[in-house]
């Protein structure tokens, strides 16, 4: 019977060691001595890229040429604008989550 005693005893004893440990391992595994910062996003090598200089016409121009130069100048400044619309758009979901972390 002194026999059983002292197992259960030992098992008990053991049981509470080995919870005890466990414990100890979860709480210090999840502490951090490091503090951790939130950078801002860098912004995307394609929307840090400058809009082209728009054509314009000297001298003496044909009609041809001055049609040729409105539809050139009137696509490169849509193609800019979506640039930076997107550039706006990219800024403001990054800002928004962001500040969201904080």
């Amino acid at each position: 019977m002194k026999n059983i005693e002292k197992q259960q005893r030992l098992s008990t004893i053991l049981f509470v060691v080995i919870t005890a440990i466990f414990f100890i391992a979860m709480f210090t595994g999840c502490s951090t001595t490091v503090p951790v910062t939130a950078k801002f996003p860098s912004t995307p090598d394609r929307l840090l890229v400058k809009c082209p200089q728009l054509e314009k016409l000297e001298g003496e121009v044909k009609l041809s040429d001055i049609s040729k130069a409105i539809t050139m100048n009137y696509t490169t400044y849509y193609e800019c604008a979506v640039k930076n619309d997107s550039w706006i758009e990219w800024y403001n979901i990054q800002k928004k989550i962001f500040e969201e972390i904080k």
